[in-house]
């Protein structure tokens, strides 16, 4: 039979009851986008921002609640409405600062939660509405401090500021107008330092502060030289650093495409910028994290062939020349996870587990040297055997440390998370089952003083826990008769089925529990590890055991000569001399595994190209403002003309014909930033053309499939 439609009159439309409204809906309130301008000040960006938040999320919601329902509407408002009109380069910044103040704040846990979760979600979403390149400028543009007004020169490791693995905290550190010096604080001082700032500034949001607010010190100075993708780090934004784009910025940082420092010279500034291996100093190259990682283990398996020569050698009577070596090795490695733990603090440094290795070699070490001289100095034979056995106990720590490297595989690194995770959960257990075994072994010591001492009871209540239940029914006839057996097997039964059951079950829910969020947690571990390897202040940095030379030739040199260019100068000088063989070497990799589109600087990121990353050419910037500016309302034009005449039944069709409209503008942008910059555009207009007819192609066959649409759905009307 034939079908019948209804259609429905033109001009009516569904009213606002039809729907469940979503919360703020029901409070009758609607809160007002933010108007964030480029002049804005980072301050008053949080503001704006928190206020909106606030105002929107009201209720108590997960993180796929406010992705996926009608909760997140207001985030999905806020995002459209940054993309179409925020170009503040701080926005991202801001929004993952609110993100860690909400996520650490102790009231009203679940909505404090649901504001972290939703400024996480417009963070990564409003990248989305930009191009690589264009997330590449917002993720690493730093924070600048307004007070600011001299020239901020490369710190140099004899100032005592920073170190190769401070970025995350120590660049943040100003202090106030006018002071020379900077103060350093540790990692739990400057996390409660940015804590308090956002707080402050939150809690000031109803317009009373006014009066006086230029008076009282900028509560958002903390977060200064800080970039997003640090930030992020600092908030625990794990799902916005497993964001794609994200990940390709942190991999153009690990590989080298993107680098911080373009020369090593006295007057170098830390910058933001795609390497271009035409103009930059193959030194900088000595920065990337990838050979950071790389010579790391290599220091490692040399210092694992020394400490197996001088087992092999062991002896007894002198320090041979290989011990002197496995000392250097020693000291060289303290140095270096010393100074890193000291400038990045516990929290930063605690993240990887493998610095937990890195702490217990060291304390190993130091024990085996101490041991050793003693031993030696007094002529104690059992001591110098002591000290053996104990460097015996570095294997432990130095053969998985050789081949920490796997964690940076998605396979092995994924599971290193969820040991962890395990691993407390098990000390948490094991406590409620010391206190039972606590209470039972004094139990069962006075049931059974007269035959078995408390050492023979304490190793049969373990063997008891560790399955040889048989144990505990050969010790029932050496103790009490009357209370003896009943303790007994409750003890059995609680050891080998209750507990041992309830441990196996935890720690399985543990594990399926973590998997599912393991590769967040990896690329997290990762990110961290990559932002301190790459983002320091530092100008220089020695590569172990070169380090010890540093120290001991300009550590007594800054007792009585002063801390200028002359003395950075010594220092790069001092490194270039040192790790020239390393620098050839990596040039030589390069030219080879790189070859030909070694000049190509921009590979592997789309969108609009740009001389320096977040510092474009000013009169460059500003023409290229405008003509996307033009280039958009054309733009929006033409999609609301398709809107119009597109029927619902080829929508997806039509969606193809405006994506390719969009790769379409995306060249011409392009092309618009090449004229700008002055850049040569033969091959985008190339593009451009070839683009064109395949675009115009789509468009005739989405217009012929429109016009069979409309038939069809009038002759099912008309029947």
């Amino acid at each position: 039979m034939p079908i019948r439609v209804k259609s429905r009159p033109q001009g009516v439309q569904r009213t606002e009851s039809l729907r469940t409204p979503s919360p703020r809906h029901k409070f009758g309130f609607v809160a007002e986008l933010p108007d964030i301008s480029e002049e804005d000040s980072f301050r008053d960006v949080v503001k704006k921002l928190s206020v909106y938040i606030a105002d929107t999320v009201v209720l108590p919601s997960t993180f796929e609640q406010l992705r996926t329902t009608a909760a997140g509407d207001g985030l999905r408002a806020l995002v459209d409405h940054l993309g179409r009109t925020c170009t503040h380069p701080a926005i991202v910044n801001a929004l993952l600062a609110l993100k860690w103040h909400y996520g650490t704040s102790v009231e009203d846990k679940g909505l404090m939660d649901a504001r972290a979760n939703a400024c996480e979600i417009v963070a990564w979403r409003f990248l989305t509405h930009l191009s690589e390149r264009e997330a590449v400028d917002y993720c690493l543009y730093e924070i600048p401090d307004p007070k600011d007004v001299e020239s901020h020169s490369p710190t140099d490791e004899e100032e005592g500021e920073v170190d190769e693995h401070s970025a995350l905290l120590a660049q943040a550190l100003h202090s106030s107008v006018g002071s020379s010096r900077r103060t350093p604080h540790s990692a739990s001082t400057k996390r409660n330092l940015l804590l308090s700032s956002i707080s402050r500034l939150t809690m000031s949001m109803t317009g009373d502060d006014e009066d006086g607010e230029g008076e009282e010190e900028d509560p958002t100075a903390n977060f200064t030289n800080l970039n997003a993708l640090e930030i992020a780090a600092i908030a625990d934004a794990k799902r916005f650093l497993s964001q794609a784009v994200v990940q390709k910025i942190i991999t153009g940082i690990w590989e080298g495409s993107i680098i911080f420092w373009k020369d090593l010279s006295v007057h170098s500034e830390k910058k933001p910028q795609f390497y271009n291996p035409n103009t930059a100093d193959p030194f900088s190259r000595l920065r990337v994290p990838k050979y950071l990682k790389s010579f790391e283990v290599l220091f490692f398996l040399t210092f694992l062939g020394l400490y197996y020569g001088v087992l092999v050698e062991r002896d007894p009577t002198r320090i041979t020349p290989l011990e002197i070596f496995l000392y250097i090795w020693f000291a060289a490695f303290a140095l270096d996870e010393l100074s890193e733990w000291i400038d990045a603090g516990s929290i930063f440094y605690a993240t990887d587990i493998w610095n937990v290795f890195d702490m217990a070699m060291i304390a190993i070490g130091a024990t085996f040297v101490g041991l050793r001289i003693v031993g030696l100095e007094t002529h104690n034979e059992e001591m110098v055997n002591l000290s053996f056995n104990v460097l015996a106990l570095e294997a432990l720590f130095m053969v998985p440390r050789v081949f920490s490297i796997l964690s940076l595989s998605p396979y092995w690194g994924t599971l290193i998370p969820c040991l962890k995770e395990m691993g407390k959960d098990f000390i948490k257990f094991m406590v409620l089952v010391v206190v039972i075994y606590c209470g039972f072994l004094t139990t069962f010591s006075l049931l059974g003083r007269e035959h078995l001492s408390l050492h023979d009871m304490v190793m049969s209540l373990t063997k008891i826990f560790f399955g040889s239940s048989f144990v505990g029914f050969d010790l029932i006839p050496k103790m009490d008769t009357l209370l003896g057996p009943p303790l007994m097997i409750i003890f059995i039964t609680l050891s080998s089925i209750l507990l041992t059951g309830s441990l196996t079950g935890m720690l399985s829910n543990s594990f399926s529990r973590v998997i599912t969020h393991a590769r967040e947690e990896y690329l997290y571990v990762y990110s961290v590890y990559v932002l301190e390897a790459s983002t320091s202040n530092r100008l220089t940095h020695f590569y172990p055991p070169f380090n010890l030379l540093a120290v001991l030739i300009f550590r007594p040199l800054r007792l009585f000569l002063p801390s200028d260019n002359k003395f950075r100068a010594a220092r790069i000088l001092l490194l270039k001399a040192t790790h020239l063989p390393i620098v050839a070497v990596i040039e030589f990799y390069e030219w080879l595994t790189i070859g030909s589109s070694k000049g190509t600087q921009y590979s592997g990121f789309r969108g609009p190209r740009q001389a320096v990353i977040g510092s474009p050419h000013p009169a460059a910037a500003k023409r290229f403002a405008q003509a996307r500016l033009s280039n958009n309302n054309l733009r929006a034009d033409n999609n609301n003309h398709l809107s119009q005449l597109r029927p619902p039944a080829i929508t997806a069709i039509s969606e193809g014909a405006i994506a390719g409209r969009r790769a379409q503008q995306q060249a011409a942008d392009e092309a618009v930033e090449g004229r700008a910059f002055g850049q040569h555009e033969g091959d985008v207009e190339a593009r451009i053309v070839d683009l064109t007819a395949k675009i115009d192609r789509l468009t005739e066959l989405v217009l012929t499939l429109q016009t069979q649409s409309s038939t069809t759905l009038g002759n099912v009307g008309v029947a």
